[in-house]
């Protein structure tokens, strides 16, 4: 850790530590192998049809209980964690309901147990995910399809965060081709998706036959040219982990300009994340997961930056932390879901507005686990 965590909030982390632990356990009870998203009426479900496997969400539950164990060697979280694991080779077997987000369902659960157990069962499960999403890959624009459908030449922000299971793929087997893969995807996604300001698109539509951009939609924010929060958080984290893989620093600098915006913009807003910073005033949508995961990114960017530089994004981050933890967490070990107020898309429907996502969870999760030193790189 670069950066020097204020005794304060070290306290402060250290207490919601113990909550954490106390919150997940009671949810490991209540849930065995269940694949949680979004709790309804207080309490998670388990995946309502079988095509849910595909879930891009499904991986940061066990994400959060290998994080879990690896700060307290407590086997609750493994064992729950190895559970969802083996209900996901379906997801591999099944293969066609797989798209570009392979990255956010195996680095969090087979990846995650290979590194801190060993299971060469999950290295060879971590290792095929790796070729499906390098599978992905058009050579001629140089990027990462994704989704499925008749969407063949589209890229978002979102899979900068899935790229990392390539980086690790490429140094598991010594092959540089995945590291090539994820390094022009970045490229790409830094030069069509990052505005000069330092804001993000959420898409790009591409030719897949030469890589031409066509189209930049709106996606999950609120229209086209508008700046979707949770999107520049992907770019914030996604980018910096780019350069904590490569060390190319144009990936750091992107990281830091979506860095700088992103601060400008919840500091503006006294550090409760809006659904989208361009949005309109009226009505007032917040997105607490994209405060979680852009505090993560902030963290890693401490952590890669310079004495004089990593308190700025130090600061940030725990603001961000301090704010969503004081407004929005629910610490009730007898309902489902720890922090409030996430939102799916800004034009989503009541399901998925200002609710507990698991994602939310997970990076949050990770942040408290950083700030004390006890958590592990699952990217």
């Amino acid at each position: 850790m670069a950066y020097q965590v204020k005794a304060a909030d070290r306290e402060w982390a250290d207490g919601i530590y113990k909550k954490l632990n106390s919150k997940l356990k009671a949810e490991c009870a209540r849930m065995g192998d269940w694949i949680p998203y979004i709790p309804k009426d207080g309490r998670y479900h388990d995946l309502e049809t079988p095509e849910k496997i595909f879930w891009w969400t499904n991986g940061f539950w066990p994400g959060m209980l290998w994080q879990m164990y690896n700060a307290s060697k407590d086997e609750v979280f493994r064992g729950t964690a190895e559970a969802v694991i083996k209900r996901f080779d379906r997801a591999l077997e099944m293969y066609e309901g797989l798209h570009h987000d392979l990255g956010f369902m195996w680095l969090h659960t087979a990846v995650a147990d290979y590194r801190l157990t060993g299971n060469k069962d999950s290295r060879r499960r971590g290792l095929h995910a790796a070729n499906l999403l390098a599978g992905r890959y058009n050579p001629a624009g140089r990027f990462i399809r994704a989704w499925n459908g008749d969407r063949t030449g589209w890229i978002i922000i979102d899979c900068m965060m899935n790229i990392p299971l390539l980086y690790w793929a490429s140094r598991e087997t010594d092959d540089p081709r995945f590291k090539m893969i994820a390094q022009n995807h970045a490229h790409t996604t830094n030069d069509i998706l990052v505005r000069a300001d330092g804001s993000c698109n959420h898409i790009a539509i591409l030719s897949p036959e030469t890589g031409e951009c066509l189209e930049l939609p709106g996606g999950q924010g609120y229209a086209s040219g508008s700046s979707w929060t949770r999107g520049q958080a992907w770019g914030l984290y996604g980018f910096v982990l780019s350069y904590l893989h490569t060390l190319d620093k144009k990936y750091l600098d992107t990281s830091k300009k979506i860095a700088h915006y992103f601060i400008a913009n919840s500091a503006k807003n006294e550090w409760l994340p809006l659904v989208d910073f361009r949005a309109p005033a009226e009505p007032v949508k917040y997105d607490s997961t994209s405060a979680m995961i852009g505090a993560c990114g902030l963290l890693e960017l401490a952590d890669q930056t310079g004495e004089f530089e990593a308190p700025l994004y130090y600061d940030a981050a725990i603001k961000l932390l301090r704010t969503c933890e004081k407004n929005f967490a629910d610490w009730n070990t007898e309902t489902d879901g720890i922090m409030g107020k996430g939102t799916g898309s800004y034009h989503g429907g009541p399901a998925d507005t200002e609710v507990p996502i698991i994602y939310g969870d997970y990076f949050f999760t990770e942040a408290i686990l950083r700030i004390l030193g006890k958590n592990f790189l699952i990217w």
